[in-house]
């Protein structure tokens, strides 16, 4: 009985102490850390861009010449001792005209950064010959500075900033290079008494018809070739001088030449046109049968036929028209049955002949070859 007792009594001690363990709290699971959060992603702002400058801002130093055996040359200069004539200050750096010693008849100042020609250093100047400031930054030119020089015979100013033809050149210049600037105005008078200029170039620069008086180069009595390339005229230029050689007005907008251009014209040998508006419209059929004329460029017009020349010509340009067909009958100076067509010395002297570019094909047509046989390239 006793041992029934104790049974149940550790029966009923095991199902408390079951119950009491199963009642214990359970160890909570540790929390999941939080998320870190995402820092925001600022990209920096890319830097303002600053214009690049038009110019340098600063110009390398002038570079000094070699030491001189001449006490008046200037350090930036050479005095060559085999020339004691010439000043070569060329490719120096310079912003300015260095003092020009009077002993200097030559005088080489191109490739620099100079922008303004003053009077000052030309004071003593006076037997100058030949001046080269190509390729410089020049704006201006005092009136003076031409003044000192009277005797100035060649002045090359081409590839600079000039806006017209300087004031008051000396009269007795044979060649005046002004290509390559911005010159839109030719003063009245520009080019009065300049009856010893043989070359004047103006080509590349924004000359239009009204710039351009009747009379602007009507002085220029020995003028040899005049160029007026690369501008913006719409018409052939007038009272150009009658003894000129050589014309050059490729690259304008020219679509006229009056019938008469030509007339009285001596010595015209060469003539371009180029690159203009011309159509058989504007080019009377005739207008190019001058007597002395050698060499004519018409390409890249828009002519649809070939217009008459002399027996004279030797080189004729009409590539890049619309040219069509090609009449040697109508192009012949002479019948094809003609005994002139014979005659060595009469017998058309066309030499060369330009045609690709139009609406042709080959071959040439055998007339061509019957009128001008001392024809040697022809290109179709």
């Amino acid at each position: 009985m006793k041992t029934g007792v104790g049974l149940y009594t550790a029966l009923v001690l095991c199902l408390l102490m079951g119950t009491v363990f199963l009642q214990r709290p359970r160890p909570k699971k540790p929390p999941k850390p939080p998320k870190p959060t995402k820092r925001p992603s600022f990209k920096p702002a890319p830097p303002p861009k600053e214009p690049e400058p038009q110019e340098p801002t600063d110009f390398p130093p002038p570079i000094l010449g070699p030491p001189s055996m001449f006490n008046d040359c200037p350090r930036e200069c050479f005095c060559p001792p085999s020339f004691p004539n010439a000043l070569y200050c060329e490719n120096r750096n310079l912003r300015t005209v260095p003092v020009i010693p009077s002993r200097v008849h030559y005088l080489y100042l191109q490739n620099n950064y100079i922008s303004e020609v003053t009077a000052e250093p030309f004071n003593n100047a006076t037997e100058l010959r030949w001046v080269n400031m190509a390729n410089n930054r020049i704006k201006k030119v005092d009136k003076q500075v031409f003044e000192k020089v009277p005797g100035l015979l060649f002045l090359y100013m081409e590839r600079n900033q000039l806006k017209e033809v300087p004031d008051d050149l000396p009269v007795g210049l044979e060649q005046l290079r002004l290509s390559h600037n911005q010159i839109s105005k030719i003063p009245s008078g520009a080019f009065g008494k300049m009856e010893h200029l043989a070359l004047l170039d103006l080509h590349h620069n924004k000359l239009s018809d009204s710039d351009m008086g009747k009379n602007t180069f009507k002085d220029l009595k020995n003028l040899v070739q005049l160029n007026l390339a690369h501008n913006i005229l719409k018409k052939m230029p007038a009272n150009i001088p009658n003894g000129i050689a050589q014309l050059f007005l490729d690259r304008n907008n020219i679509d006229n030449i009056p019938k008469d251009y030509f007339q009285g014209f001596s010595n015209l040998a060469f003539v371009r046109l180029n690159y203009n508006q011309l159509s058989d419209k504007g080019v009377p059929k005739a207008v190019f049968n001058v007597s002395t004329l050698l060499d004519l460029h018409l390409a890249h017009n828009q002519l649809t036929s070939v217009p008459l020349f002399n027996s004279q010509l030797e080189h004729l340009h009409l590539n890049h028209n619309s040219i069509e067909s090609i009449n040697g009958t109508q192009l012949c100076p002479f019948s094809l049955s003609s005994e002139s067509l014979t005659d060595e010395a009469l017998m058309p002297r066309l030499r060369y002949l330009r045609l690709d570019g139009n609406h042709l094909s080959p071959p040439v047509p055998l007339d061509v070859i019957m009128c001008f046989r001392h024809l040697k390239s022809i290109v179709v």
